[in-house]
């Protein structure tokens, strides 16, 4: 752990939770607040991402560790929302919109995951 690594992290933080905010202010915004709608976007764009980082870096990219620790633990870990998820499932359920909760977290895990494996097989045909 070097102090340029820290850094890395805490840079990528703060440029991933605005993001996160501004994201999901749009998506408010622009499909309604009835439904967490934002949360479910971040989440499954910042693993489809994650995807994208880990597996070029695997096959093709040499980024060092602070880029890589920028990329995931900063900008993704700030970015993507799974406590904020887990709250929105919870809000839900106070709401006894059970329905709702539990089509919010089939689609959450099963596109988060989809984007994340579909991105890595794209780019295992794309760069291998």
């Amino acid at each position: 752990m070097t102090p340029g690594l820290l850094l890395s992290v805490a840079v990528g933080g703060a440029l991933g939770s605005l993001m996160r905010y501004l994201s999901m202010v749009a998506a408010g915004a622009w499909l309604g607040a009835a439904f967490p709608w934002g949360t479910l976007f971040v989440n499954v764009l910042g693993s489809g991402v994650m995807g994208l980082v880990i597996e070029g870096s695997a096959l093709r990219w040499n980024i060092g560790p602070e880029w890589r620790a920028f990329l995931t633990v900063g900008i993704l870990g700030g970015f993507t929302t799974f406590s904020t998820f887990s709250l929105d499932v919870a809000l839900l359920i106070e709401r006894h919109e059970m329905m709702n909760a539990a089509l919010y977290i089939v689609a959450s895990v099963a596109a988060s995951l989809g984007a994340l494996f579909g991105t890595m097989l794209l780019l295992r045909q794309v760069m291998a």
